[in-house]
């Protein structure tokens, strides 16, 4: 292998990793209406998508798609709060001692794990003019058929979280790296 095409394919590792930090940023301002994050989400995969196909697109394309992916990501974002919501109360249940508490508290952090790992399978699979409904029940089902790559977005999940706790700002552009990730547990889900 020659050391230009070397240096080329390892420039080309680095465009694809400031593609996600920038992604991440765009996410992040896109979600700061707090309902809006599934579409964030989506246009962000969309615009990574593009990146790796060598086509055209920037925040143009971005804030298009944005707009055509929140139309009734709104719904699933309320959804998302609302799941928080419960999984929040019933944790306050368990601190309160109450019979049975541990396990329900235990349930509800599962699925809302599941969930967000499906949510991220959800944003990469959006194309504009799909219906959010029939893509998370499809997100839900790659979720619980392909393990692996639930486990990959659950940790890099965990990464954003503990980059938030750890520094705000980190966050934002690991934001773009996880949902890179998504975009490539889909794409290698697709070729199984």
């Amino acid at each position: 292998m020659s050391l230009a095409r070397t240096d080329s394919r390892a420039w080309g590792r680095f465009a694809l990793f400031a593609e996600c930090l920038l992604t991440g940023v765009w996410i992040a301002l896109a979600a700061l209406p707090l309902v809006t994050y599934p579409a964030a989400l989506a246009a962000g995969a969309r615009h990574l998508r593009r990146h790796l196909a060598h086509q055209q697109g920037g925040w143009r394309e971005f804030t298009a798609d944005f707009r055509a992916a929140v139309r009734g990501g709104r719904l699933v974002g309320l959804a998302g709060w609302a799941a928080v919501a419960v999984v929040w109360t019933d944790l306050r249940a368990v601190r309160a001692g109450l019979p049975g508490g541990p396990l329900v508290g235990a349930v509800g952090v599962l699925a809302l794990i599941g969930a967000a790992a499906a949510l991220l399978r959800a944003a990469a699979l959006w194309r504009p003019g799909v219906s959010w409904r029939p893509l998370m029940a499809r997100a839900g089902r790659h979720t619980v058929r392909d393990p692996a790559g639930s486990f990959l977005l659950i940790g890099g999940l965990a990464v954003v979280v503990c980059s938030a706790w750890f520094s705000t700002p980190l966050a934002v552009p690991a934001l773009g790296a996880v949902t890179a990730a998504a975009v490539a547990v889909e794409e290698r889900h697709r070729h199984r």
